[in-house]
């Protein structure tokens, strides 16, 4: 059960919850329940007949591993963050493949995404499997992993 999702808001006022979200397609496993719509903003520019399929529910309450991974120009090497949290069943009321995570020390994450000019998108799995990743990718690799909250 993998996905890819936006690093999104803040959720609420609890500074260790965000939202991660994607127009969708998720794939259908990822979800506790589903719909099949048109894809929400694609419909607005080449209509409905033509955008639908998109997969749209709410991401299952369960733990995660989100990565992503980038490469740094400027010292020539790849680079990755690493996270595990857990989607929480907060409600939310909005479109696409959407979930509220949970993040020890979030803050601190989000300001290390932002000074490290990481992208917005994030791949996510619905397992805890973060010291596996980042045995493969900085033991076996040797790429510069940050393993948040290790």
């Amino acid at each position: 059960h993998s996905a890819i999702l936006d690093w999104n808001n803040n959720y609420g006022d609890d500074p260790n919850k965000m939202v991660l979200f994607h127009c969708s397609n998720l794939p259908k496993s990822f979800f506790q329940n589903t719909r099949m719509t048109v894809h929400p903003i694609m419909a607005e520019y080449q209509g409905e007949v033509n955008t639908f399929g998109a997969i749209q529910g709410r991401i299952k309450t369960k733990p995660c591993t989100l990565l992503r991974i980038e490469t740094d120009d400027l010292f020539g090497e790849i680079k990755a963050m690493l996270v595990e949290g857990k989607y929480t069943d907060d409600s939310l009321d909005t479109y696409g493949g959407y979930g509220v995570v949970e993040i020890p020390n979030l803050q601190d994450l989000l300001k290390k995404l932002c000074n490290g000019g990481f992208a917005h998108h994030v791949a996510s799995s619905l397992n805890e499997v973060g010291s596996i990743v980042y045995e493969a990718l900085f033991n076996y690799l040797g790429w510069n992993v940050d393993f948040h909250n290790k």
